[in-house]
């Protein structure tokens, strides 16, 4: 499976990501499907496939999204930390924190500090326009959904991504994370989150996040098990919640504002594209895979 995935950034035809349902792959990787015809298929993945968690394609994987990304032109990594996932002379990086705060950081949460790269671009409030520059791809691995104002990071994204650029996508699942409790969020709050301008997160995100989490083991989501080790606790960690907002006075606290699956992410982007919010428009999304609890999504920018 490793070989195909690396050799998948070879085989990409005029640069287009394989389809969401490769029928050639699905056959190949599911021995069971072997003998069906793509109508067939079609229907057993629809039927079962996605429930079930099967790979339909290369894509679908984070090895083979990253196998997608062109390292023939610059790119720009949103939130390496230190640990990114592209490296050398075309890769330029954007994070909260210069090099030096990003290893104290990862030091201090036990998180590995060898290779954290130099930072190129540096905004303590995660704004992109401090990029100078532009580029034909754009990366980022868990970081769209604690944005305050979606909106306002995909419009950032689009004055950065040259036209017909993508913008290659890691985002978690809710279904099968510590969100699995809370409750999908719709086109209409991510559009009121925009027209609110928001630069931080809300009582409610935070509160959410605090007290309403559960485990965050993708294994035991996926066989049912979704059980909060810590529901004894809620009055207590609401009230932490709480100290936590008040203490923060105004400032940004790192929470999820929004909880995507696959279908839903899909639809909001389409939804904010009609509204004429975004020219980034979903050209894929790929359902999550079994046992993990992230999918890949590809935007393109359809600026004119």
């Amino acid at each position: 499976m490793a070989n195909l995935y690396r050799l998948l950034g070879r085989i990409v035809e005029r640069g287009v990501p394989p389809p969401e349902l490769d029928h050639a792959f699905y056959r190949l990787v599911h021995d069971d499907l072997a003998s069906m015809d793509d109508t067939t298929l079609t229907k057993h993945f629809k039927a079962y496939g996605r429930n079930e968690g099967r790979i339909a394609s290369p894509a679908a994987h984070r090895d083979g999204l990253v196998a997608l990304v062109p390292r023939d032109s610059a790119l720009l990594e949103i939130g390496p930390f230190t640990k990114p996932v592209f490296r050398g002379e075309g890769a330029f990086y954007f994070d909260v924190l210069e090099r030096d705060a990003l290893v104290e950081r990862a030091r201090a949460h036990g998180q590995p500090t060898e290779g954290c790269p130099e930072i190129d671009y540096v905004s303590p409030t995660g704004d992109l326009s401090v990029v100078d520059r532009q580029f034909a791809s754009v990366f980022s691995s868990h970081c769209i959904e604690h944005q305050p104002d979606l909106v306002a990071h995909l419009q950032a994204v689009e004055q950065i991504l040259n036209a017909g650029g993508r913008y290659f996508m890691m985002i978690p699942d809710k279904r099968y994370c510590f969100d699995h409790f809370l409750p999908e969020s719709t086109l209409a709050d991510v559009m009121l989150a925009h027209s609110e301008r928001r630069r931080v997160h809300t009582y409610q995100n935070v509160h959410e996040h605090a007290a309403l989490t559960t485990h965050n083991e993708a294994p035991r989501h996926w066989a049912g098990d979704h059980t909060d080790p810590r529901a004894h606790l809620v009055e207590e960690r609401a009230v932490k919640a709480q100290a936590d907002f008040r203490a923060a006075e105004g400032g940004y606290l790192d929470v999820h504002a929004w909880k995507f699956t696959p279908a839903s992410f899909r639809s909001i982007l389409q939804g904010l594209a009609a509204n004429g919010l975004t020219s980034l428009v979903p050209e894929r999304v790929y359902d999550t895979i079994h046992n993990n609890f992230e999918f890949s999504a590809i935007l393109k920018n359809d600026r004119k």
